[in-house]
């Protein structure tokens, strides 16, 4: 997996992440980063911006690194914790980065994201979740209403978020629970919405109809762990 930009680098490098090779910019002027990456010996390719674009057309900042791909949880890994956060078919890396780094402030470390037709982790999501992904566990399953049945088997209730349902202030959210965030342009799938005990709305007072999927996980995660 290709992952880029200083910050990035910095982190990966601090937290020593295995790094396969580095593709810098032939005038990158970093030398803390230079440095690191030459006391741990990680092989580096000095190239031109145009050679450096055609391997990550993101903001690189004239460093790219090639990293092993993202190791995910498996479900029973994290069936012993009391909060979690179900992404239902998310497709905006920006907004999977910022959940998890709202779920890392709220001490909530664990997410679970479907196998297909959603986003997965990716050097965007690394670089929004800034510094965060690391004490998240992301767990992918195979099929997402399973897995909220194996959740409801080992005591959790299960909170959707939709814009039709109870206002998320009066959730009881006591015990095992699970958070559901919807698809950004759909919301829950049906199937998905059908096995929720509980459906959250955010009352809308303005003229915009809805949130921003990471602002609604926000407002969600929060009132959720300030009131248990």
């Amino acid at each position: 997996m290709y992952v880029y930009g200083k910050n990035v680098a910095k982190e990966v490098l601090q937290k020593k992440t295995p790094i396969k090779k580095a593709y810098i910019y032939e005038n990158f002027k970093d030398e803390d980063i230079l440095n690191e990456l030459k006391k741990v010996s990680i092989p580096c390719k000095f190239m031109d911006k145009k050679a450096l674009d055609n391997i990550e057309n993101g903001n690189h900042q004239g460093i790219i690194l090639d990293i092993e791909d993202y190791k995910y949880y498996s479900l029973d890994k994290i069936l012993d914790k009391d909060i979690i956060v179900i992404l239902d078919h998310l497709e905006d890396p920006h907004n999977f980065g910022a959940i998890i780094r709202t779920c890392e402030a709220a001490g909530i470390t664990s997410i679970i994201i479907p196998k297909d037709r959603s986003i997965k982790v990716n050097a965007t999501v690394m670089k929004t979740s800034v510094g965060t992904l690391e004490d998240v566990n992301i767990c992918m399953v195979t099929n997402l209403v399973n897995a909220i049945k194996t959740l409801k088997e080992n005591g959790f209730w299960i909170i959707g978020t939709d814009m039709e349902g109870t206002n998320y202030k009066k959730i009881d959210y006591q015990g095992k629970i699970a958070i559901v965030i919807g698809n950004e342009g759909k919301g829950l799938s049906r199937l998905t919405k059908e096995n929720c005990d509980f459906i959250a709305k955010i009352p809308m007072y303005g003229k915009v109809n809805s949130l921003n999927a990471s602002v609604a996980a926000a407002l969600v995660i929060y009132e959720a762990v300030m009131n248990r």
